[in-house]
């Protein structure tokens, strides 16, 4: 089947799959229709191009029209995690980072990760024919080498290493997916604290170096919306941005460098500020971003032309939705802008997939926490008083939802 690369989607495979096109992140080019003989309303079928077996609706309205229906779409979903742990494993080995720039045999390739003989060969071709790895010549004599794109987000020595997600996703959220049944059925958290345990983030704030550790690993993700944030929005009408929730001051710091006039805030809790202040000074913005700390949920916000929350809303139930949005209303002068940034699920809830999956992992991550649309976060906003909305695609399937005060 043809498939065509949705703007803005060239790493995700989580719109609209195809059975052929999912593990790529491509889309389908549009399906051809077929009119159905008295159908009721005139409706359309909708028939893949190239398509395999082909069946005729016993359905009366539909009788003498064949359309085309395929399991490959079912069958790739179900056994989706087979793909998903060779690249995660791929990821815990270091095997983007130990291939750096060189091309290497498998044999010594799997000597070097320590693998055992009887996987090699299946291990990296499977990652080749994912489109992950790729290879030269074939037999045992063949050399394999990184992708242009998994050099660039998926080895570590790369800026735009994006394998620190990667990594959680296999360690934490791997295991704690397995028990999505329980959480659609109670509604509770499936993670360490099911097990007695402390929470992931309460152990990280516990021991600095972790921490900071932690947050570097983050930012590959966020450095692309933020980047696309900092291009896009028009920053003309204000002086000052405060980024709430701000890590190691990544929003703050791609807008300053962008944007010279403007003077940014991260505000993140009082053990964040020191990582942010190192990754700020290494940026050589030490006198234009400033840091503060405090508890978003006790403290009043900084004041500023903007407030931006990065994957923060999400984290959270309605109620403590409700209390940021006036907290950021308070912290606002006329005209000022919140932006909050997010897999911001399509209003009809059809499209973007990644959104809604998202939102079931806040679901098993803190029970009460779940992820929201456009029409949401409107709603939401306007509550508190907020007049005027826009919605900003960034990348991915992330967008910036804005409410101007």
């Amino acid at each position: 089947m043809e498939c065509a690369e949705k703007e803005g989607f060239p790493s995700y495979g989580f719109f609209r799959q195809d059975a052929n096109c999912a593990l790529w992140g491509r889309q389908p080019l549009p399906e051809e229709k077929l009119r159905v003989a008295g159908a009721k309303d005139g409706g359309w079928v909708y028939s893949g191009r190239n398509s395999g077996s082909k069946m005729e609706i016993p359905d009366q309205s539909m009788r003498g029209v064949e359309m085309a229906l395929d399991p490959a779409l079912i069958l790739q979903t179900a056994f989706g995690f087979w793909s998903s742990k060779v690249l995660l494993t791929a990821v815990e080995f270091g095997m983007f980072t130990k291939l750096g720039d060189r091309r290497v045999r498998g044999a010594e390739l799997g000597a070097e990760l320590g693998l055992h003989p009887r996987g090699v060969s299946d291990f990296f071709d499977a990652l080749v024919a994912m489109r992950f790895l790729d290879r030269e010549g074939d037999g045992p004599s063949a050399k394999y080498f990184n992708t242009p794109t998994g050099a660039l987000y998926l080895d570590r020595a790369s800026p735009r290493y994006v394998g620190g997600w990667l990594v959680m996703l296999n360690d934490r959220l791997f295991k704690f997916w397995h028990d999505l049944p329980e959480a659609l059925r109670t509604g509770q958290p499936q993670n360490e604290t099911k097990h007695g345990q402390k929470g992931m983030f309460e152990e990280l704030y516990e021991e600095l170096p972790r921490l900071e550790q932690f947050l570097g690993a983050m930012t590959g993700l966020s450095r692309l919306n933020f980047e696309a944030f900092a291009a896009k929005f028009d920053f003309s009408n204000f002086k000052t941005l405060c980024d709430i929730g701000g890590a190691t001051g990544l929003l703050s710091i791609e807008v300053a460098k962008r944007h010279p006039s403007l003077h940014c805030t991260s505000f993140d809790l009082a053990p964040v500020e020191q990582i942010a202040q190192k990754h700020i000074a290494a940026a050589g913005l030490g006198d234009r971003i400033s840091t503060a700390s405090g508890d978003f949920f006790k403290d009043p916000l900084p004041k500023a032309d903007i407030i931006t929350m990065g994957m923060i809303l999400h984290d959270w139930n309605l109620e403590k939705k409700m209390h940021l949005i006036r907290s950021a209303y308070d912290a606002l002068p006329p005209g000022g802008a919140l932006v909050a940034i997010e897999a911001l699920i399509d209003d009809a809830r059809r499209e973007n997939v990644f959104g809604l999956l998202m939102s079931l992992n806040m679901l098993i991550e803190f029970g009460d926490a779940f992820d929201f649309s456009g029409a949401d976060f409107r709603q939401w906003c306007s509550e508190v008083g907020f007049r005027r909305f826009d919605v900003m695609h960034l990348a991915g399937p992330s967008s910036a939802a804005i409410a101007y005060k």
